[in-house]
């Protein structure tokens, strides 16, 4: 389990990236869509035209009103497939800006993960932000490629990730405080980024103690024990991706991925506005 969790989270860059990166937002602008608009809609485009409503749901920690002011009259400006083909573009184009596309074992790192990412999808029962995804066509140059894959493996763990939130009681804006409440990520950044005014976020911090889940602004014991049942459970749910490519495999991948990921934050594709590491999964999706 540990090897498989090195081997996403050694690649997870190359799929976060998308999210700061100058190339989507000048390709989603010349879309019309600004600001929040393009985020919202770049990643939830492999559902359609869809509503606030779904992506409230699957996103599932972000501040609703945020959600349905940024796509209220989004589908008006443009259309799914333009948005997806502009997202792949700025992924291409970011990734090639990074050197990916010139590493020497980009082949078989793209043979590894698209092993795994094909695997996943035979579980796809549940995981519908996954499920939506894994219907796309696979793109044909290598680094689009191995963006999509590492995309589809994202994706399938998130949904696994939001499933274990849900059987243990922990909504969307409970779990980013009690991520924040660990320290590994900047509480304001977590608050900006999902957009919850700052009465929403004291009201759950106090519900929270009252759990007996955190002490003061720190994670008690008790909250300790969940986050880890939370992640381990995730690491769970998303081992039949990794378990198809058998130990020896996932052990080279976790080996090659450190190396990709690190390719694309010594580039600075992630340095606007957050952490470089995307480690940690119980604050529900990015």
């Amino acid at each position: 389990m540990k090897t498989a969790r090195a081997a996403w989270r050694g690649l997870e860059p190359l799929h976060g990236m998308i999210y700061f990166v100058p190339e989507a937002k000048r390709r989603y602008a010349d879309l019309g869509l600004s600001g929040r608009a393009g985020y919202f809609t770049s990643r939830s485009a492999a559902f359609g035209r869809t509503s606030a409503e779904l992506i409230i749901s699957t996103f599932y920690n972000f501040n609703p009103d945020v959600v349905r002011q940024a796509v209220d009259g989004a589908w008006d400006a443009t259309t799914p497939r333009q948005v997806l083909d502009a997202r792949y573009a700025a992924a291409g184009e970011a990734l090639r800006r990074a050197g990916i596309h010139a590493l020497p074992d980009l082949a078989e790192v793209l043979a590894l993960t698209r092993q795994a990412a094909e695997a996943a999808c035979e579980h796809a029962q549940g995981r519908p932000l996954f499920a939506a995804h894994a219907a796309l066509p696979w793109p044909q140059e290598p680094v689009q490629q191995l963006w999509h894959a590492q995309t589809l493996l994202r994706e399938f763990r998130g949904d696994g990730h939001v499933a274990c939130l849900l059987t243990e009681g922990v909504g969307g804006l409970e779990a980013l405080v009690l991520h924040a409440a660990t320290g590994e990520v900047p509480v304001d950044f977590l608050k900006a980024s999902r957009a919850w005014p700052e009465e929403d976020w004291a009201a759950t911090q106090e519900r929270l103690r009252e759990r007996g889940l955190l002490d003061g602004d720190s994670l008690s014991p008790e909250g300790v024990i969940l986050r880890r049942h939370i992640e381990d459970r995730t690491d769970r749910l998303a081992l039949p991706a990794y378990a198809a490519l058998g130990d020896a495999c996932c052990e080279r991948l976790a080996e090659l991925a450190g190396l990709f990921g690190r390719a694309v934050v010594d580039a600075g594709l992630l340095t606007r506005g957050r952490p470089a590491s995307h480690g940690s999964r119980a604050a529900g999706r990015s």
